[in-house]
């Protein structure tokens, strides 16, 4: 439940900052498999990896994240 949670912030963080996946991949270093298993709730990512994401993103990892 917590990834499909994580993987919709992701996802709407990245559309709001008009971002495809592909263009975030590149932007965080991340892979393209990676990111879009993340975005589908399928594959869990480390706090280094999200705070890539979170960064390119210009938000913090507390955005992404946020205490229940």
């Amino acid at each position: 439940m917590e990834n499909m949670h994580l993987a919709q912030r992701i996802r709407a963080f990245r559309k709001l900052k008009g971002y495809t996946q592909q263009e975030l991949a590149e932007k965080s270093g991340v892979s393209l498999a990676l990111l879009g298993a993340v975005e589908r709730g399928n594959r869990r990512a480390d706090d280094q990896i999200l705070t890539k994401i979170a960064d390119c993103l210009g938000i913090t990892l507390a955005d992404l994240k946020p205490e229940p």
